[in-house]
């Protein structure tokens, strides 16, 4: 009880604002980490080795270093070199997208008038893929890069724009395979190769392999995906690794506003307010 009550009298005696200034910058890092890795797979890792980081310094300087455990102290030491290790090699795809993210365009460079047109066009082009039962998966990318998926398909970089992602996924183009990834209002790349999820079937119907590359992304980013069934025309949404089918016009508009709202710039959320009209016909994000 002794080694406590020491311990705990030495913290007592920092400096106070040394104290707050170290705390403050330690969770900015923290959070800044957990908030990059936001829907990944390295999210649940990353607070799994916070965990043992802090259990571990615990253990050291309430108990060894009040015991003059050394053997247990430098046994310490070599562990947390293997933690840094792992992790590196753990979080290499995260690490990855970290470089790619730092030289792509913010996302708040684009205006909530721009998005708003541009959730207009892809629930225009999905409706009438739909109605043809014209096959396609969009993908749209938010604050995980997508860059290592990119890279597997044909850069394009264009206005997203119905016609085009109509020509895109129309049957017999050279692009019309695999997948299309946008970035706020641009579409980036097409015939991109998405992970599958493992087979499944959904209220009985098996999935087909757009529906489980939709589920693969999702599952691994914060990305939301729409898909359109050549079988059924059926247009299903995902995210988070869960998709919904059979959603309406109505729906996927608002699931799009919704995911869309992230672009928009910080400045209009200040002075815009939920819902307005845009006077264009469209609805504002913000």
């Amino acid at each position: 009880m002794d080694m406590f009550l020491d311990y705990f009298n030495r913290v007592a005696g920092y400096e106070w604002w040394r104290v707050v200034i170290e705390l403050f910058l330690i969770g900015l890092v923290v959070y800044w980490v957990v908030d990059f890795l936001e829907g990944t797979r390295g999210e649940r890792l990353f607070r799994s080795v916070i965990f043992i980081l802090i259990a571990g310094v615990l253990i050291l300087n309430l108990v060894a270093e009040q015991l003059r455990l050394e053997r247990l102290e430098y046994l310490y030491r070599g562990f947390l070199i293997g933690v840094l290790v792992i992790t590196v090699t753990a979080f290499q795809p995260e690490i990855r997208r970290a470089l790619i993210r730092i030289g792509q365009p913010k996302f708040w460079a684009t205006s909530s008038q721009q998005l708003a047109k541009t959730v207009e066009e892809m629930v225009t082009a999905v409706t009438e893929l739909s109605a043809a039962k014209t096959g396609a998966i969009i993908v749209i990318e938010k604050r995980v890069a997508l860059g290592e998926f990119i890279e597997t398909g044909v850069r394009v970089d264009a206005a997203v724009t119905a016609e085009l992602l109509k020509t895109i996924f129309h049957p017999g183009t050279a692009l019309h395979d695999m997948a299309v990834i946008i970035r706020g209002d641009r579409v980036v790349a097409a015939r991109v190769q998405l992970p599958l999820a493992e087979a499944g079937s959904i209220d009985g119907v098996e999935l087909g392999s757009r529906h489980r590359a939709s589920i693969g992304i999702t599952a691994g980013s914060d990305a939301a995906c729409l898909v359109v069934s050549e079988e059924t025309g059926i247009i299903s949404f995902a995210q988070k690794g869960k998709l919904s089918r059979n959603i309406s016009e109505s729906e996927l508009r608002k699931q799009l506003t919704s995911t869309m709202a992230e672009y928009v710039p910080i400045v209009e959320r200040f002075w815009r307010h939920p819902g307005k009209d845009t006077g264009r016909g469209h609805k504002d994000f913000t």
